[in-house]
C-alpha cells in the first residue's frame, strides 16, 4: 500500500501525515508513507484544497484532517 499526504507543510497537512503514521502502527499495517510538499507535484494531482490523502493513488480525503480512527478504516484490508 502507498499512502500520499499532500499539502504545503501547513500545520493541518503536518497533523495529517503524523495521523497516518499513528494509524498504520496501531493497526500494524505496513505501507509506504510519502509527503508532497511541492506545489508543481500536488498540481499533478489536480486537488485545490489540501490536505490530500491519497491511498494507492486515489484521493480518500481532501481538504480536511482526518482523525487516526477514519485513517485506520480507510487502510483496513
Amino acid at each position: 500500500m502507498k499512502i500520499k499526504v499532500l499539502g504545503p507543510g501547513c500545520p493541518k497537512c503536518k497533523t495529517t501525515y503524523n495521523n497516518v503514521l499513528e494509524a498504520l502502527k496501531q493497526t500494524g499495517i505496513e505501507a509506504e508513507v510519502e509527503k508532497i510538499e511541492d506545489i508543481e507535484e500536488m498540481l499533478k494531482y489536480n486537488v485545490l484544497s489540501t490536505p490530500v490523502l491519497m491511498i494507492d493513488e486515489v484521493a480518500k480525503i481532501k481538504g480536511r484532517v482526518p482523525d487516526i480512527n477514519e485513517i485506520k478504516q480507510l487502510i483496513k484490508p
